[in-house]
């Protein structure tokens, strides 16, 4: 073979292999232009809870409409009330619908809602959406109950200026902080607690109400999560 031939040989080896990475290259260039990265999608309701007034006789008062289990109209749900004076909290009615008000409550206050079948998973774009209004630059956090036990409140404060707003809490990106379950005052910080296991959910008031009136208190009215299930 002649040096011209043997130079040809190589070039032409040469441009086969080039044209084959080059053609790898484009073919995998082009399938990835054609697929859109998955989008993250908001989980559906999982439940609702609209209060109602407790069986009671008479006109409602601070004393015959006190909380009990019966203010619960899912029965699939229970909620569960925390703080040395929670006993105190009632249900009343504003704007047509039936809420818990702490008002009465000599210490901090919190209200959860479990669901009897199901943990829940709260984490991606999972969101709690309550009605509330507070009253007297008294605020409201989110709490969380682990699979654990461990009582949790969030850094997210909620402030309504005296007006029922519906409110939606995202859970992702709080810190979070120890709740002492009997007398719901916060302790340390807990870091990267796991979220996909969740047996209860609520808001907390971490300051005593101030009774009747425009006074520091928060009304708890109808609420809505929208959470993966996780069966127990």
């Amino acid at each position: 073979m002649s040096l011209r031939s043997a130079a040809q040989t190589v070039l032409a080896f040469v441009l086969i292999i080039w044209s084959s990475l080059s053609f790898a290259q484009q073919t995998q260039t082009g399938r990835g232009q054609g697929v859109a990265p998955a989008q993250a999608t908001r989980p559906p309701l999982l439940f609702r809870e609209e209060w109602r007034l407790p069986p009671h006789e008479g006109a409602p008062t601070d004393e015959n409409t006190r909380f009990t289990p019966a203010v619960v109209t899912s029965d699939r749900l229970e909620a569960r009330l925390y703080g040395p004076d929670s006993a105190v909290v009632r249900a009343a009615e504003h704007e047509g619908r039936i809420d818990l008000w702490t008002g009465l409550a000599t210490s901090p206050v919190a209200v959860t809602l479990r669901d009897r079948r199901n943990y829940v998973d709260l984490t991606g774009l999972a969101r709690l959406r309550w009605i509330v209004r507070t009253n007297a630059i008294h605020t409201l956090y989110p709490i969380v109950k682990l699979a654990d036990g461990t009582l949790l409140v969030g850094d997210r404060g909620i402030l309504t200026d005296g007006e029922f707003l519906q409110v939606d809490v995202a859970f992702g990106g709080m810190r979070w902080y120890r709740l002492d379950p009997s007398k719901v005052i916060v302790m340390l910080e807990m870091r990267n607690p796991d979220l996909g296991r969740v047996d209860e959910v609520g808001l907390a008031t971490l300051a005593p109400g101030g009774g009747h009136g425009i006074a520091g208190s928060a009304n708890l009215s109808t609420v809505e999560l929208y959470a993966k299930a996780v069966p127990r």
